[in-house]
């Protein structure tokens, strides 16, 4: 019988950073198909491979393709689009819904109206963050989200924080910046 070795936590470590690769690297190459796919449709062909992702944002960005509007806006929406990173999340579907009646207003559950796979992706960001709290800072009793994992149901926590998340995205996006991790208070 042949037994095998455990394998150390650095061991570990390193296959988890090469399973980490071989999945961005997947979800690239799938965005790339899709953005090829979706120009296809309106008859701009670009080849194949990572080298021609500039072709196909310059086919987006440029005013002289025939790419209806709505086409140019839902394949690459810029971040001028949108005042706030509240309207970011809200064309995400990201808000709560209103209900108004004799006066009083109330806000309801998220609408879920919007940009159903970008949000979705979000929310499964949340999900894996909220997942692994105990190896992250952010997530820990008496923060924002350690408070709101106390007093509100897991799926609520992961939505909130799918919609913190976006506006950070639009934030990002808007001033061109490296994302910094916010300062603890002392």
């Amino acid at each position: 019988m042949r037994f095998v070795p455990i394998k150390t936590e650095k061991t570990q470590g390193a296959a988890s950073v090469f399973r980490v690769r071989a999945l961005l690297i997947r979800q690239r190459t799938q965005a790339i198909n899709a953005l090829r796919g979706h120009l296809g449709e309106y008859g701009h062909v670009v080849p194949q491979g990572v080298r021609n992702v500039s072709r196909l944002i310059a086919l987006i960005e440029s005013e002289a393709s025939d790419l209806p509007a709505t086409a140019r806006a839902s394949l690459g929406p810029p971040p001028e689009v949108f005042r706030k990173g509240r309207d970011f999340a809200a064309w995400l579907g990201f808000t709560l819904r209103q209900h108004s009646t004799g006066g009083k207003q109330g806000l309801e559950a998220t609408t879920r109206m919007g940009e159903r796979s970008l949000r979705r992706l979000l929310i499964i960001g949340a999900n894996s963050f909220i997942i692994k709290r105990h190896c992250h800072a952010a997530a820990q009793p008496g923060t924002w989200l350690g408070n709101m994992l106390t007093r509100k149901p897991p799926m609520l926590v992961r939505v909130a924080l799918a919609n913190k998340i976006a506006r950070i995205v639009w934030a990002i996006l808007k001033t061109n910046e490296v994302c910094r991790a916010p300062a603890m208070a002392a």
